[in-house]
């Protein structure tokens, strides 16, 4: 299997940004995909800068993708994505319908994006015949079901699995982060750039539940799933995606790189599982509730 770097959820000074990608074109990795994936407001980076990071990652040997937002609210992201579609070097990766329209009427091939809602044969089908040359498993689709669905693909358009990272669960035309601020969502100050990696929420209890990303809420765990490598072969997965996260990004490529080539390593699993902000997860993977955990005991 091959690892990928999914895109950047979270909102990161410019600078950050740029040394993050800058140390990233020596990691062990396949693919990396970058771009704006959540907030339209969080512009430290634009379309051309994007586009040099890019060619920066492609010069050092990375397949790039350029990924498109999940949730568009209005026409001038809608002008946006036709930018980003019609790029005319890298591929894009379509997370939402107004991107594989685009890119269909264009002729251009794609990434289908972990939320175009790929749940059976026959969305494989209708998004194959638009363009789809790959495609990523929704979130909280199991094993089970990605075996099923792999099985009905074509052989040349694999499947990606999130494997590691805090998992967006949905996105909202509100922003929770301006409204924890007391800020209204026009007006919010990017208030999310002091929050790197989400704004995590417990429970009264006092357990990590979630963790808010601006207009995305995600899981507060992370999902990993470095102790399911077999059964994610099994499964005819051939890409795995790794979600940055602000500490530690370095180490979790060269645990995730080891897993890979040399097999089972409790050693590396614990120390991979040390590198989670607030703990991990499995459950989705396994038709569990997502944030129940069974990988490593």
């Amino acid at each position: 299997m091959k690892l990928s770097l999914g895109p950047l959820q979270y909102f990161w000074p410019r600078e950050q940004v740029l040394a993050f990608y800058a140390e990233a074109a020596d990691w062990p990795l396949e693919t990396v995909y970058l771009g704006e994936v959540v907030c339209p407001k969080r512009r430290e980076l634009r379309l051309g800068d994007w586009l040099e990071i890019a060619g920066r990652l492609q010069a050092a040997g990375k397949e790039v993708v350029l990924s498109s937002l999940a949730l568009l609210e209005a026409g001038s992201e809608l002008g946006a994505l036709r930018k980003l579609c019609r790029n005319g070097r890298f591929l894009v990766e379509a997370n939402d319908m107004a991107a594989v329209g685009i890119l269909g009427q264009c002729g251009l091939p794609f990434v289908g994006g972990p939320t175009l809602n790929i749940y059976n044969q026959r969305t494989l089908s209708v998004l194959r015949a638009q363009g789809m040359t790959r495609w990523v498993l929704p979130f909280e689709l199991s094993g089970a079901t990605a075996a099923d669905l792999v099985a009905a693909a074509d052989a040349d358009c694999p499947c990606e699995v999130f494997a590691w990272g805090r998992i967006p669960l949905a996105w909202s035309a509100r922003c929770y982060t301006a409204r924890a601020e007391d800020k209204p969502k026009d007006h919010c100050d990017l208030a999310c750039l002091a929050d790197p990696d989400g704004r995590l929420l417990r429970t009264r209890e006092g357990e990590p539940f979630l963790a808010l990303n601006g207009i995305q809420t995600q899981s507060a765990l992370t999902q990993d799933l470095a102790p399911w490598l077999d059964e994610l072969r099994a499964a005819g997965v051939a890409f795995l995606r790794l979600s940055p996260q602000s500490q530690g990004m370095a180490e979790v490529v060269s645990h995730f790189d080891r897993l890979c080539r040399e097999g089972d390593d409790r050693g590396a699993l614990d120390a991979l599982a040390a590198l989670a902000p607030v703990g991990t997860c499995d459950g989705y993977w396994r038709g569990a509730p997502g944030m129940e955990r069974a990988g490593i005991s």
